[in-house]
């Protein structure tokens, strides 16, 4: 028996095959695997799409919303070794003294959920909201705890969220990217690592686009060059990737088809998603942005604009919130760029009837500590180090159930003491919510079934679920 041959792979059968049936399995099999083509979830889900509001540098949840009364009793004292036990920490000793909380919190809604008085417009929203206060994370650095949030690994080179999720169900648009990429702020520690497709083709990485020009650079077409002569150039550069494609079946051949093609179509998708003169006055106000200027609310308006339009994943990082020092400025600060805008896109998407069918989910990648973090030599007070034992993560719209807070953690807000939730966890709750089984959404690579949520045991957060 002849061995099979390991360079074959399904496109040399096609090329073979008639000139109409090979064209028509190709051109289907480009379409399937450059994500432009809807494929069926593993279960009817709740949601369509998702907007993931990333608050990256890890926001104070003591500050937000887990309110710890006893830490303002215990103020300038060091928390007791029953509680801290042997965790250590890159810039406070185990001794450190408490900080309490440097804000007042009130019971809003009907659910009264307990938040601070920096979250005004949040309180207007709450049930809609479900507050998970229990989340924990094996990471206490910034790059890897972003990275693992997004990844399920807390290193570079795997599949981010977004990429799984336009890997499993394919896009809802062929005029713009279906996982799209926005930041507002000093920069993402975890770099593109957050956004990368990882081990899977690279038409399933999120575009990244910018705050201001161009949303996406080398798009916009040459004066001198016609629309005519645009078209005619990607039709002679794709039939030539499309031969090559056919003889080698080479992946990257593939994306770059993909690539030429959206980049084409996105010479007029984006210009006119960008353009927020379409928006009411009335729309603009509820957001607080201006639309001329780059903001985390402008952002946020553009990101209810893409889920119109189709696109799947749509995340906002939001970087500036690592509070070493002054917690309370840190919060103050991020609180008036981030709260009415985040408020906002739950009332905008409501209004519009797209919450039922859109996930929005809100945090950082850890927390911050209860113990006060201050140091001469680094120039730092009152601020608070990361805190990867409890966090809290709010989530809203498909599939989720409003006026639900889930989980606590003990009198001194340092560990959870129930219902608590892993970052698989809340990747599996996601994913759930978009109709797809983390333990049945795979990818073969070197002998192995690789998952987002990795190879521990973890669960569907029902509590939360609608």
């Amino acid at each position: 028996m002849t061995a099979p041959n390991p360079n074959l792979t399904r496109r040399h059968f096609f090329q073979d095959c008639a000139i109409g049936t090979g064209k028509m399995a190709l051109a289907s099999l480009l379409a399937r695997e450059n994500g432009f083509a809807a494929a069926a979830p593993h279960h009817s889900p709740k949601a369509k799409a998702v907007i993931h509001l990333f608050m990256a540098g890890a926001p104070s949840q003591l500050e937000l919303f887990d309110h710890k009364p006893m830490l303002t009793r215990y103020e300038g004292k060091p928390l007791p070794p029953s509680i801290i036990g042997g965790q250590r920490y890159a810039f406070i000793r185990p001794d450190a003294a408490v900080l309490g909380p440097q804000y007042k919190f009130a019971k809003h809604g009907q659910c009264g959920a307990e938040l601070s008085e920096m979250l005004p417009h949040l309180a207007t929203v709450v049930d809609d909201l479900a507050i998970v206060k229990s989340c924990r994370t094996t990471q206490f650095n910034h790059a890897p705890g972003q990275i693992y949030l997004n990844t399920g690994f807390s290193q570079p080179g795997r599949p981010s969220m977004g990429s799984w999720v336009t890997y499993g169900l394919g896009s809802e648009t062929s005029d713009l990217p279906s996982f799209v990429v926005m930041s507002t702020g000093s920069g993402i520690s975890g770099g593109a690592a957050c956004w990368s497709s990882g081990f899977l083709p690279g038409v399933y990485s999120g575009t990244r686009f910018r705050n201001t020009g161009d949303p996406i650079l080398n798009v916009s077409t040459p004066p001198e060059i016609t629309p005519s002569t645009q078209r005619d150039t990607i039709d002679l550069i794709n039939a030539m990737n499309q031969r090559r494609l056919q003889v080698d079946g080479d992946a990257d051949t593939s994306t770059r088809i993909a690539n030429y093609e959206m980049a084409y179509r996105l010479q007029t998708s984006a210009p006119e998603l960008m353009d927020l003169g379409q928006e009411t006055p009335e729309t603009i106000a509820l957001y607080g942005c201006d639309p001329a200027q780059p903001s985390f609310a402008r952002a946020c308006l553009l990101a209810r604009r893409m889920v119109e339009r189709g696109v799947r994943f749509i995340n906002i990082y939001h970087e500036g919130w690592d509070a070493h020092s002054d917690v309370a400025g840190n919060v103050k600060k991020n609180c008036a760029a981030t709260d009415q805008a985040s408020a906002a896109l739950v009332k905008d998407l409501k209004l519009r009837g797209l919450l039922d069918s859109t996930l929005v989910v809100w945090g950082g990648e850890f927390g911050r500590t209860p113990m006060v973090e201050a140091s001469v030599s680094l120039g730092r007070s009152m601020g608070r180090d990361h805190h990867p034992q409890a966090f809290t993560t709010w989530l809203a719209g498909g599939g989720i159930r409003g006026g639900v807070t889930l989980g606590a953690t003990d009198e001194m807000g340092f560990n959870v003491v129930e219902d608590e939730v892993h970052v698989p966890d809340l990747q599996a709750t996601i994913l759930h919510c978009l109709g797809l089984d983390h333990e049945r959404l795979t990818f073969r690579r070197a002998g192995l079934d690789f998952k987002l949520t990795g190879v521990e045991p973890c669960r569907v957060i029902k509590e939360i679920l609608a």
